[in-house]
């Protein structure tokens, strides 16, 4: 939906999507540090109200670190709401609220809403963005409470850019991996030098934005892997990003990470070299 104004000053986004689970479920999944590092990022939740709330999006964050947001709602299993200062530069702080709808047949229907309170329309595209960022995590969320819910969870992440643009640097990386004509649906395994994935695509996307492939896995472990490229400033950036779950993630995320980093970089240097 497109970014709306009022009279106050107020200028919003907000989205709505439908998941599997109890309230209770959900609540985890999209209120708690666990949960949200389960399919988001890592993150810490204090869980009451003026606690901190904080997201580590390391590698995948190319600007300098956000201070703490504060909890300012906290209504298990209904209503969590957080503000974040300095989310972007000068920008006036953003406020995000959560609420979840109990459905029938164990589904609930939540609800995000991101808020800003200025006259300028300085930071409109940048809260316009969050409509198209979130959707992909929303089906890694989908997934996870599916399959996997309340599970301990990890994460592996490597990601790296190049000069390429987007399309070109995107049909290197899926033929590398074996993924290029992949459709959701079909079952899919890296090929070649890189680490072995094994799974069902879920989701394809590509659009001017972004191109994204995400895989359900069998192996390396139950998890979910999303392999994506995206434009940032005047270099492609490349990731490849693993949710693991079940007691042995955090084994396998650490076994995973240094494989992954070590492949992307050595396929960035041979992207370079033309090979």
């Amino acid at each position: 939906m497109p970014l709306k104004k009022d009279d106050s000053g107020r200028r919003w986004v907000e989205m709505e999507f439908l998941v599997p689970g109890t309230p209770e479920q959900v609540w985890q999944a999209i209120a708690t540090g666990p949960g949200m590092s389960a399919w988001f990022t890592p993150t810490t939740v204090d869980e009451h109200v003026g606690g901190a709330i904080t997201f580590d999006f390391g590698e995948q964050d190319c600007s300098d670190p956000s201070p703490p947001g504060v909890v300012t709602a906290w209504e298990p299993p209904v209503r969590f709401a957080y503000e974040e200062p300095g989310w972007n530069g000068d920008a006036p702080p953003v406020a995000t609220e959560v609420v979840v709808t109990s459905r029938s047949g164990d589904r609930c229907v939540v609800r995000m809403v991101h808020s800003l309170f200025t006259e300028k329309d300085d930071w409109d595209d940048e809260l316009e963005s969050f409509e198209g960022g979130w959707p992909g995590f929303f089906e890694v969320l989908r997934i996870y409470l599916r399959h996997h819910a309340g599970q301990p969870a990890a994460i592996a992440h490597a990601t790296g850019g190049h000069t390429d643009p987007m399309p070109a640097l995107w049909s290197r990386l899926t033929a590398a991996l074996d993924l290029d004509g992949a459709n959701v649906g079909e079952h899919v395994d890296t090929a070649g030098s890189a680490p072995r994935l094994a799974g069902v695509v879920e989701r394809i996307r590509q659009d001017a934005q972004s191109c994204e492939a995400m895989i359900r896995l069998d192996e390396p472990g139950a998890g979910v892997a999303v392999v994506g490229s995206c434009p940032v400033g005047d270099q492609t950036r490349a990731m490849v990003t693993l949710f693991l779950y079940g007691d042995g993630a955090a084994k396998t995320a650490a076994a995973e990470q240094p494989r992954w980093a070590r492949w992307l970089h050595e396929f960035l240097d041979g992207a370079k070299a033309g090979i």
